[in-house]
């Protein structure tokens, strides 16, 4: 779902780089303002890891000739907080546009905005935390995460329609790449809802305290041990990076809704 420099317009880029830098200061703001344990911080380390690594490898979609891949912001928004998520997931989309060329330069704060702030800022507060806050248990983690992940992707996926729209350089005809769009990134968001749900129902029933302690705001207790969980991310970042040399080769859900739209 990273856009590329062509399908955005330099007025639009400025506007959507002005609208994520806004939510970067003020997630460090507010990181600042409520600190972050150390604990905590091990945590966010080796799940941004985990993410930088998996939003590498492409998996193919079944009987669409495309494929996808995670995003994990909302597995890092209920295990460190909205803020810190935010943080953390701007770095890794920094990290891949510079070093690795996965998105353009322009296009840079319309990607740290549909893949960090809609989940991160919008989706975890709005739906993930008023699905799970009053009674945390194992169903209800994962029918909040499958929920909020399915949104993540649902909402990103509309704002690269909206914001290609709005650059109006390019022919896609908003109707139907936006039926094209939503499809196809359901399906990519189906398997982001299992895993997340997979992930975070994991660290519920290894060390509920994370998540416990992101929810009410407090910090975890020095005594209560993370080296599990953080091992665990580490290890699957680790597996992840191996196995990108395997990934999928056909265009991800952006690039093969376009194909099919500028083809019509």
């Amino acid at each position: 779902m990273h856009m590329t420099d062509c399908l955005i317009s330099p007025a639009v880029g400025a506007v959507m780089y002005t609208a994520s830098a806004a939510a970067v200061v003020y997630s460090a703001v507010k990181v600042k303002k409520d600190g972050i344990d150390m604990k905590k911080a091990a945590v966010a380390g080796a799940t941004g890891a985990f993410i930088l690594a998996a939003q590498a490898v492409n998996y193919a979609i079944p009987g669409t000739g495309s494929s996808g891949h995670l995003l994990g912001a909302v597995i890092l928004a209920a295990m460190v907080g909205a803020a810190p998520a935010m943080l953390v997931l701007a770095s890794v989309l920094m990290i891949q546009c510079f070093a690795f060329g996965d998105g353009g330069v322009l296009a840079l704060g319309a990607n740290i905005f549909n893949v960090g702030v809609i989940p991160c800022l919008i989706v975890y507060p709005l739906i993930f935390k008023p699905l799970i806050k009053k009674s945390v248990s194992t169903g209800k983690t994962a029918l909040a995460s499958f929920i909020a992940a399915i949104a993540s992707f649902q909402l990103g996926a509309f704002g690269v329609v909206l914001v290609t729209q709005a650059s109006g350089i390019t022919a896609l005809p908003f109707a139907q790449f936006t039926l094209t769009m939503q499809p196809v990134h359901l399906i990519i968001g189906l398997v982001e809802g299992a895993a997340t749900a997979a992930a975070l129902c994991f660290v519920y029933k290894t060390r509920p305290e994370i998540m416990a302690s992101t929810l009410d705001g407090t910090v975890m207790n020095g005594s209560i041990r993370v080296r599990k969980v953080v091992t665990a991310f580490a290890a699957a970042a680790l597996i992840f990076a191996c196995t990108i040399p395997f990934g999928s080769d056909a265009p991800d859900g952006l690039e093969w809704s376009v194909e099919r739209v500028s083809s019509i």
